[in-house]
C-alpha cells in the first residue's frame, strides 16, 4: 500500500479517478483501461487488478451456479461479498492508496512487468 505516484495520465484525467473508475464495470472497465492509459504505472496496476480479480469472480459465480440449489442459496452472500469488495477498492483507488489484493495484487504487479 503505497501513495499514488506523481505523473498525469494518458486520458488527462486524475490517476485517483482513473484508477477507481477502473474498477466500476469490472473486467470491462479494466480491459479499457489498460488499452487507453499508457504512461501511469498506478492505473494500470488497478486496471490490472481490476481485470484479474472480476474474471476471477465471474469463474467463481459460475461454477456456484453449476452446483444446484445449494449454489443458487451461496450465491446471495457471495454476490454481497463481491459488491463490498468492489466498493472497497474504489474507496481506496480514489483515495490514492494501491491496495494489493492477496495473490492477486502480486499478479497483476507481474503482468505489468
Amino acid at each position: 500500500m503505497s501513495p499514488t505516484p506523481p505523473g498525469g495520465t494518458t486520458l488527462k484525467v486524475d490517476p485517483n479517478l482513473a484508477a477507481a473508475l477502473s474498477y466500476l464495470g469490472g473486467v470491462v472497465t479494466g480491459v479499457g483501461f489498460l488499452i487507453l492509459e499508457k504512461q501511469n504505472r498506478y492505473v494500470r496496476f488497478h486496471a490490472m487488478q481490476s481485470t484479474i480479480t472480476f474474471l476471477l469472480v465471474l469463474v467463481a459465480d459460475l461454477m456456484l451456479m453449476g452446483l444446484g440449489v445449494i449454489g443458487w442459496m451461496l450465491n446471495v452472500p457471495f454476490i454481497l461479498s463481491v459488491v463490498v469488495l468492489w466498493v472497497f477498492l474504489m474507496f481506496k483507488a480514489m483515495n490514492g492508496v494501491q491496495y494489493k489484493l492477496p495473490y492477486v495484487g502480486d499478479w497483476a504487479e507481474q503482468h505489468l512487468g
